[in-house]
C-alpha cells in the first residue's frame, strides 16, 4: 500500500518534534549544572529554579583547577584508561575475530558463557575481587584497578566487535589470498582497516566506563592522591557541612569535557561502529 505523501511528511513533522523535545530535556540538568557552576552563591535549594546564574562568576572553575588536585585526579583517570582500553583491544580484537572466522569445538559455548559471566552486575563480585587483589597485594594500585577493568570490558569488546568481524564479507580474504597475501597482510591491511569504525567506537565504550566508574575507584583506591576524578568528585561532597555545589557542578563539567570532545571526533564512526556490532550469531 503506498502511503499519502502528507501523511508521512506530518507524521515525520511529529517524529522529529518529538525527539527535538527529548533532547532538550535531556539538555536541562545540564544547563542548570551550567548555571550553578557560575553561581557565586552556594544557595541551590534556597532559591528558585532557573537557567541562569543570578551572580555570574568563574572562580569555581578556578578553583576546581588551581585550589582541589583536579589535574591529578584527571591524570589519574587517563593513566587508568590509556591501559585499560589498550589492553582491552589487544586481547579482544584478536578473539573476536577468531570467534568470527573460526569453527571449533566449544566455540559457541565459550563466547555464550563469557555473555553470561558479564550479565552479572559487576558490583556482586565486589568482595570477591578485593579479597583476591588484597591476597596479591594489588589493593591501592593502579595494576589491580586495571585488572579488573581489564575484566569486564574486554569481553564486551569482544562481543561487540564479533558482531562486526561477521558483516565484513570472507571473500574479501579469499581474493586477497589468491593475490597472494598471507595472513598476517590480510588482517592488518584488509581487515583490520575495515573494522576502524567498531574498533574506534569499542575503545570510546571502554574509556566511557573507565572514565564515569566510581565503584571500584572508590573502593580499591584508598590513598587520596591516587582518586579518579569519580572518586575525587566524591571527596568534594564528602559531608553535609562542606559541600559546595557551585564547586561540584563545575568539576563535574570539566570532568566531563575531555569525553563530549572526543565523541565530536569519532561522531562519523558511531553509526557504523554501534549498529554492526549487534549483528547477531
Amino acid at each position: 500500500m503506498i502511503q499519502n505523501p502528507r501523511k508521512r511528511r506530518i507524521r515525520l513533522a511529529f517524529t522529529n518534534l518529538f525527539f527535538i523535545f527529548l533532547c532538550i530535556a535531556g539538555l536541562i540538568p545540564i544547563l542548570y549544572a551550567l548555571s550553578v557552576s557560575f553561581n557565586s552563591s552556594n544557595s541551590v535549594f534556597a532559591t528558585g529554579f532557573s537557567l541562569i546564574p543570578s551572580d555570574f562568576t568563574l572562580d569555581h572553575y578556578k578553583n576546581v583547577i588551581f585550589s582541589q588536585p583536579f589535574l591529578l585526579w584527571l591524570k589519574n583517570t587517563m593513566l587508568l584508561a590509556f591501559f585499560t582500553v589498550i589492553i582491552s583491544l589487544a586481547v579482544a580484537v584478536p578473539a573476536a575475530y577468531a570467534f568470527s572466522r573460526f569453527r571449533f569445538r566449544g566455540r559457541k559455548t565459550t563466547i555464550y558463557l563469557l555473555l553470561l559471566l558479564n550479565a552479572f552486575p559487576s558490583i556482586l563480585s565486589m568482595l570477591a575481587l578485593y579479597r583476591l587483589l588484597h591476597s596479591m597485594g594489588l589493593i591501592n594500585t593502579y595494576t589491580g584497578l586495571i585488572i579488573v577493568y581489564t575484566g569486564g570490558m574486554t569481553i564486551f569488546s569482544l562481543w561487540n566487535m564479533k558482531g562486526y568481524f561477521d558483516t565484513i564479507s570472507i571473500d574479501i580474504e579469499h581474493a586477497a589470498q589468491i593475490d597472494g597475501a598471507n595472513d598476517f597482510q590480510i588482517i592488518c591491511r584488509i581487515v583490520l582497516p575495515l573494522a576502524k569504525p567498531t574498533i574506534i567506537v569499542t575503545a570510546v565504550l571502554v574509556l566511557i566506563n573507565v572514565w564515569n566508574d566510581y565503584i571500584f575507584a572508590i573502593n580499591f583506591l584508598s590513598a587520596a592522591g591516587k582518586y579518579t576524578l569519580a572518586a575525587g568528585l566524591y571527596t568534594l561532597q564528602a559531608t553535609e557541612q562542606t559541600r559546595n555545589w557551585p564547586l561540584f557542578s563545575a568539576a563535574s563539567l570539566l570532568a566531563s569535557l575531555p569525553i563530549l570532545i572526543i565523541f565530536f571526533i569519532i561522531q562519523k564512526q558511531m553509526k557504523s561502529g554501534l549498529t554492526s556490532g549487534g549483528v547477531k550469531e
